[in-house]
């Protein structure tokens, strides 16, 4: 299995953004933001106070780094120019873009926004205050289906997921610190990853390892986006888990709600109930349903259970360069598409083939938290579920 992105799938992304280029007015493309920057031209960069931007002609690729990033960017072979300023705020960088622009004889450019994110501390002006402006989303919108080869990377991202999901469970115990398990078990399948794949694995990290796996547990998983607990491990404990792989800048979610010791009455009643709504809204994705149907299915199996006052978040979320990505799985989704703003066509209100979902429907009450997540690929004929790590309770209960 593939842990790298072919150059054919640049060329055919920049292909595709020549060709949006030509149905408008511009004389460029231009981006700012990290992910995107990173889909189109294999640049991959932290997002700080000093902006990147990539620039798109019918025939010139051009990239504009702080110093810093000069050598780095220089070595990436579909790039025909790249351009540096010093740092900022003294050496200028949108001043430096614009004369990017200038030199390309740019008039009016398509971009992403206007002007860079105002990322840790960074001010700058507008892009409108030196050339024509028209904004686009086209490399967002292009993220939403995966070609064979994102799929190939995803599924190679699942595979170390479920390793180290696995190490969690090895190296849980009464008594652990939720913390070094979730280090130890992230760092032996980073260094299982390492060795099995050597050069074929593509760097996206710094100093931290591939594989990221960890839990919350206690009265933590009551909440969705909670903390890991500055606690031991007890007999009783509720533990939320979660674990990812970095390949080739590509991530795949599993999650699972595991039990330390038997599980109390109430614990199995919200187990069950999330895993049938999880299974629900698997059955209900698939290609051309409406994106908010699946929310939908989810909240009235909720209601009938009396239980939506304990749901906190919708079903799930498209999965990629990011962790999180359009569409969602809302309720509101095919209002959000109706809305002229977000410049969408009401085909985007129907899930696509290629798109890849987390399916994470969760409920969380005073003291405990319940939730499953898997990744899922929506196929010409259905879907496919990538993750596979067990789903009954029996096999996430971690006997003491």
């Amino acid at each position: 299995m593939s842990s790298r992105l072919p150059s054919s799938e640049f060329a055919a992304r920049l292909d595709a953004i020549r060709g949006s280029l030509m149905d408008t007015t511009a004389d460029a493309a231009l981006w700012f933001d990290a992910q995107n920057i990173e889909y189109l031209s294999g640049f991959n960069h932290v997002q700080t106070e000093r902006p990147v931007a990539l620039v798109v002609t019918d025939d010139h690729v051009e990239l504009v780094v702080p110093r810093l990033e000069y050598e780095r960017a220089s070595e990436i072979p579909r790039l025909d120019s790249v351009r540096s300023y010093f740092d900022y705020p003294g050496g200028n960088p949108m001043k430096t873009v614009v004369e990017a622009l200038r030199e390309l004889g740019v008039i009016t450019v398509a971009a992403d926004m206007d002007g860079a994110p105002g990322t840790m501390g960074y001010h700058g002006p507008p892009l409108s205050a030196s050339v024509d402006v028209i904004e686009q989303s086209w490399a967002d919108r292009m993220r939403w289906e995966k070609t064979d080869a994102e799929v190939t990377c995803i599924r190679e991202s699942v595979r170390w997921a479920n390793l180290g999901h696995q190490y969690l469970v090895d190296f849980t115990e009464v008594g652990a610190h939720p913390i070094t398990v979730s280090q130890q078990a992230s760092m032996e399948a980073s260094r299982a990853m390492l060795d099995t794949l050597g050069d074929r694995y593509a760097v996206r990290t710094r100093g931290s390892g591939p594989v990221h796996a960890g839990y919350i547990s206690g009265g933590q998983t009551a909440r969705p986006h909670g903390f890991t607990p500055n606690e031991r491990l007890s007999e009783g404990d509720v533990i939320i888990t979660g674990a990812t792989a970095n390949v080739d800048g590509y991530h795949s979610e599993l999650e699972r709600t595991m039990f330390l010791g038997d599980p109390s009455g109430e614990d199995q009643y919200y187990f069950e109930l999330v895993c049938e709504a999880q299974e629900l809204a698997i059955d209900a994705l698939g290609p051309d349903v409406p994106v908010d149907y699946v929310d939908h299915v989810v909240w009235e199996y909720f209601e009938e259970h009396g239980v939506t006052h304990l749901a906190q978040h919708h079903v799930g979320h498209n999965i990629g360069l990011g962790a999180h990505e359009p569409p969602y799985l809302d309720r509101g989704w095919a209002d959000h598409c109706a809305d002229p703003i977000t410049d969408h066509t009401e085909s985007d209100a129907d899930i696509g083939v290629g798109q890849v979902y987390t399916i994470e429907p969760g409920l969380y009450t005073e003291t405990a938290g319940y939730r499953h997540s898997d990744t899922v690929l929506v196929t010409e004929s259905g879907t496919e579920t990538l993750t596979y790590f067990p789903r009954d309770i029996e096999s996430n209960t971690i006997r003491v």
